[in-house]
């Protein structure tokens, strides 16, 4: 064979190799493009919703692009959900059960880790089963306690516990960082004890800055799970002034599914046009 042909050969052979990668890729995209849809979709009709007017909604023919936009629903839900009070019931709520999670399950589960003493693994195993066990089992005892401690229609039932490694899946957080902990050289601790740090110094220190990765997966989960609640706010907290934002949607729901007759009394009181649109805005301001 000679020299010319291999060549020509070679090409051909790369040709085919650029080719069939490529097709590959395409299709990849292709799935992940079709996968990514899927996702999206639900937001998407939220959007395109929220920004649709009344006759949009019962005209058949208007599916996704609205025949005028209009952003007065976002100002209507606004109004009806006290969003600016609300919000910042979420905020504060959120904020200090990110916090009360992020240091005590860090220190906990750097205690299961790190140190031996009695009852480590009892202790371990009411951990998992805090995982195991969902919150609406033991509401009840948790309700009465509460109840008991006055503490019902504050924040309190929702923030303390957090601080003492419970709370929302406090188990999980206190669990991903044993785990984390568990896999870091012990030589590190033991040059911090030679340099005289204590115990707490050395978590503080040493093996706190490097637990960057938990920390940041704590603190997200914990901030997106205590935003979204809707079951423990729902059980402690009755009075208005205390309510958080999931808890509001439901109310909207329910006056939208009300008769007829009875909506359309309200809507000409308060000069508003309540309908599914405003719903969406609702959702998407949450």
């Amino acid at each position: 064979m000679t020299t010319a042909t291999k060549r020509s050969s070679g090409r051909k052979s790369k040709a085919a190799r650029l080719t069939r990668t490529f097709i590959i890729r395409l299709g990849f995209y292709f799935l992940l493009l079709a996968l990514s849809f899927i996702f999206l979709y639900p937001f998407i009709t939220m959007i395109v919703k929220s920004l649709m007017t009344d006759d949009d909604l019962y005209n058949i023919t208007v599916k996704w692009l609205p025949s005028q936009v209009t952003w007065s629903n976002y100002d209507i839900a606004f109004r009806r959900m006290r969003f600016k009070a609300y919000v910042w019931n979420n905020v504060i709520v959120c904020a200090a059960a990110t916090l009360g999670h992020t240091l005590s399950c860090s220190l906990t589960g750097y205690a299961f880790a790190r140190y031996k003493f009695r009852g480590k693994n009892l202790l371990f195993v009411l951990v998992i089963l805090m995982m195991i066990v969902p919150v609406q089992v033991i509401i009840f005892p948790l309700y009465k306690q509460y109840s008991d401690w006055e503490w019902l229609n504050t924040f309190l039932p929702l923030v303390v516990p957090t601080f003492f490694g419970m709370g929302l899946n406090g188990g999980f957080f206190i669990f991903l960082f044993r785990q984390f902990f568990m896999g870091l050289p012990y030589e590190m601790e033991e040059s911090a004890r030679v340099d005289g740090c204590g115990p707490i110094r050395t978590y503080a220190r040493i093996m706190l800055p490097m637990a960057q990765a938990p920390l940041l997966v704590c603190g997200v989960l914990s901030l997106v799970w205590h935003w979204n609640d809707y079951f423990e706010p729902g059980v402690y907290i009755t009075a208005p002034a205390y309510h958080m934002l999931p808890s509001v949607l439901p109310n909207l729901y329910a006056l939208l599914n009300q008769e007829n007759h009875t909506m359309i009394q309200v809507n000409e009181l308060e000069g508003i046009v309540f309908n599914e649109a405003m719903l969406m805005a609702a959702s998407f301001l949450c």
